[in-house]
């Protein structure tokens, strides 16, 4: 086998590629990990009545980590909402699939793509004040 001679160029060149592939995939794995939020009430509202035909939101609340929020339609009905990579899902729901935990509200949305919508530090009387005066919660 005959050796060859690299220059300093060539190795500082394979250097660069090789610490600017690692920076790139670290840069990569970093901005796939960072949660997407939803911000506001308003923009899980907006969502709730884009989604959802018919409903018209009277008010909803965002979880303090905003991965998860509650919207709440004039007539009673509820939906939950969560962001899903870079969109937002919305699901009705029954009253009866939200309840409270320690770290505050979870939705049982039964939906596979969904699954379970947490609203942390959110608690019940959060929850009694969007609700309709005519519904039980």
């Amino acid at each position: 086998m005959i050796p060859i001679a690299l220059g300093p160029a060539v190795i500082g060149a394979a250097v660069a590629a090789l610490v600017a592939s690692v920076g790139g995939i670290g840069w990569a794995t970093a901005r796939k990990r960072r949660v997407i939020r939803i911000e506001t009430a308003e923009e899980a509202a907006e969502a709730a009545q884009a989604q959802l035909p018919g409903f018209a939101v009277s008010g909803a609340v965002v979880g303090a980590d905003g991965r998860g929020a509650l919207a709440v339609a004039d007539d009673g009905r509820v939906a939950a909402v969560k962001r899903v990579g870079k969109r937002i899902a919305v699901r009705e729901v029954t009253w009866r699939t939200v309840r409270a935990t320690q770290e505050g509200i979870l939705v049982e949305t039964g939906d596979r793509t969904l699954g379970a919508v947490m609203l942390s530090r959110v608690d019940v009387l959060d929850i009694r004040r969007l609700a309709p005066r005519n519904i039980g919660v």
